[in-house]
């Protein structure tokens, strides 16, 4: 996905969006992808998610301040709500997202 169409995503989502930042080669960021499809189908769907490769776009990890991965920050209407980096449990990523939706 192109920089501009992310970022215009991000800004103009009525939805919130998580975006995951990871690589392809980061084994916690492996680790994390049937975690954020559980919570999100466990959710309802309500929160879409975007995942940006921070090796194809790193001007857009730079300009959001990830500094380390996999990172999570949850967007709405372009504004940060939330963020965390690292890897974190299910449950926790659940009880974190439940009062966005």
């Amino acid at each position: 996905m192109p920089k501009k169409n992310t970022k215009e995503i991000i800004s103009k989502s009525q939805e919130p969006i998580l975006v995951d930042f990871y690589t392809e080669w980061c084994s916690p960021c492996q680790t994390m992808n049937p975690v954020l499809e559980e919570v999100l189908s466990d959710l309802g769907r309500k929160i879409k998610l975007l995942k940006i490769n921070v090796d194809k776009q790193p001007q857009l990890s730079q300009q959001f301040g990830v500094r380390s991965i996999p990172h999570y920050i949850l967007f709405k209407k372009g504004k940060i709500l939330w963020r965390k980096g690292g890897v974190i449990t299910k449950r926790d990523l659940e009880k974190a997202l439940k009062g966005f939706v």
